[in-house]
């Protein structure tokens, strides 16, 4: 965001440590809902969610934002102005805070992003792009970017879970693109890899993700849907891929080694096998090399993803050392600083 004084959500957590911060913040309404203290006294819960993080505020009764409550809407945009702070209690919290609603050319803003944003989608993307025609197997080849045109927009905004790990509208696109940069370096190591395979499994992996948990055109909250609740990611991933396989000119490929169902097989191998572990959703457990090291760099990109999202959200409990994050199972530690 070019103004100074907007902030998002993740950049508050991180300046409001030991101060008071006056800002603004933007973003969308995910619950809203009325309560009592204990004391009787009335308030406003509001959840905002912007595109990387989410913030719960309070607006008490006899306040300015408690009357804009009364007349906010669940999925409404806004801007929250105020005096931002980290409680103890309740982590970032705002003092004196007051609400606008965005008029229809801010909330598209909202949801487009700023510079830093696009530029981080349009990198992402663009390297996946870049990876998928490296890809020599025409199968392969053919069947992502079929994938990448059918689904590219929807592919930009889903996230990568709902909780955890790339929790976020865009998420999946971040993750995705990681992978496949960690992908391509662990294969100039493993030669025996094969790179197609392993490039095209990374693309393919969450690709489920995409009705299990995606934001609409317009929002940041990641509804649920019929089709994920019932089926899961895994389900859904091997479903859609069979599907575009369908749509391939295989009989041009009938001659080629490996043969075209081989190439489908290991690929869908790939999809079921990449939680690691049948106690972690997956119907098979890893049973190839390509298999081992797409569950092996997916869990390696979700984990350094969450604690670099500890140090941001997680107070210190001690100098350099966060509150224990139950998913890594561990109070994570300030890393060593980089050699200039």
């Amino acid at each position: 965001m070019s103004d100074p004084g907007c902030k998002t959500i993740s950049q508050l957590r991180v300046e409001c440590r030991g101060i008071s911060l006056a800002a603004r913040v933007l973003g969308q309404v995910d619950e809203l809902n009325k309560k009592d203290s204990s004391n009787g006294k009335p308030c406003w819960e509001l959840k905002l969610r912007d595109a990387g993080d989410v913030l719960v505020l309070r607006a008490w009764s006899d306040t300015d934002a408690f009357r804009s409550c009364v007349e906010l809407q669940r999925g409404e945009c806004v801007e929250i102005e105020g005096e931002f702070g980290i409680n103890g209690a309740f982590g970032l919290d705002a003092k004196r805070w007051r609400l606008r609603v965005l008029n229809n050319e801010e909330t598209q803003a909202l949801f487009v992003g700023g510079e830093a944003e696009l530029a981080a989608v349009e990198k992402d993307y663009a390297d996946v792009v870049q990876f998928v025609s490296e890809i020599r197997d025409p199968r392969l080849l053919s069947l992502c970017r079929l994938f990448l045109e059918d689904f590219g927009t929807r592919f930009k905004r889903a996230a990568a879970a709902r909780q955890n790990h790339h929790a976020h509208r865009g998420g999946l696109l971040r993750h995705t693109g990681q992978m496949m940069r960690t992908a391509s370096a662990l294969c100039a190591a493993y030669s025996h890899l094969n790179r197609d395979l392993l490039l095209t499994g990374v693309l393919f992996h969450d690709c489920g993700k995409l009705w299990e948990v995606c934001p609409p055109e317009s929002g940041f909250e990641i509804p649920r849907e019929l089709r994920g609740e019932l089926l899961g990611h895994i389900s859904i991933g091997i479903e859609l891929v069979n599907a575009l396989w369908r749509k391939l000119p295989l009989e041009e490929w009938r001659e080629v080694i490996p043969s075209s169902e081989d190439a489908r097989l290991h690929l869908l191998h790939l999809i079921a096998a990449h939680h690691g572990e049948l106690q972690y959703g997956s119907p098979v457990e890893p049973k190839t090399p390509e298999a081992i090291a797409l569950n092996m760099i997916d869990n390696l990109d979700a984990r350094l993803e969450m604690i670099a999202a500890a140090y941001i959200k997680q107070p210190e409990i001690a100098p350099g050392i966060h509150e224990r994050v139950r998913t890594l199972n561990t109070s994570p530690v300030k890393p060593l600083p980089i050699w200039p």
